[in-house]
């Protein structure tokens, strides 16, 4: 196994339902170590720039909408495996494909506003960590 390093969030919806200490509490107890966090309000310049893979596609004016509807939790984790443990962990983006013991199935409500993003491979998780973090801001 290998160590790595992905970024999480936790998305306005999570947040504005309260669900921010138990997503966290879902990470450390699966033996995954939280490396780095910040509380942010993002701009629209910051969602455009960070899902621009998406910029083409129907949904992005939605996904930008709902990411600047309130706070996000950015979170830096890692661990043996982190990228495909954190994505089993969360789920399918859409919660109801997903199962009560996911993040999504537990605290998702739709595939607009369900919960967290988890980066989907190596080469995400480098991009989007550093997007959000510096290494001097990582312990």
């Amino acid at each position: 196994m290998t160590i790595e390093r992905t970024l999480a969030i936790i998305k306005p919806d999570a947040f504005e339902n309260h669900h921010v200490g138990e997503i966290i509490q879902c990470i450390e107890k699966s033996g995954l170590t939280l490396a780095g966090m910040k509380m942010l309000r993002l701009t629209a310049s910051q969602v455009e720039r960070f899902y621009y893979v998406h910029n083409d596609k129907y949904f992005f004016p939605l996904l930008c909408e709902m990411m600047l509807s309130g706070p996000v939790v950015v979170m830096l984790i890692e661990g043996e495996s982190a990228i495909s443990r954190w994505r089993q962990m969360i789920g399918p983006t859409d919660p109801a494909e997903c199962g009560p013991e996911t993040i999504r199935g537990a605290f998702g409500e739709s595939i607009r506003h369900n919960a967290v993003h988890g980066s989907d491979c190596p080469d995400s998780a480098a991009f989007e960590t550093a997007f959000f973090f510096s290494e001097s801001e990582l312990v």
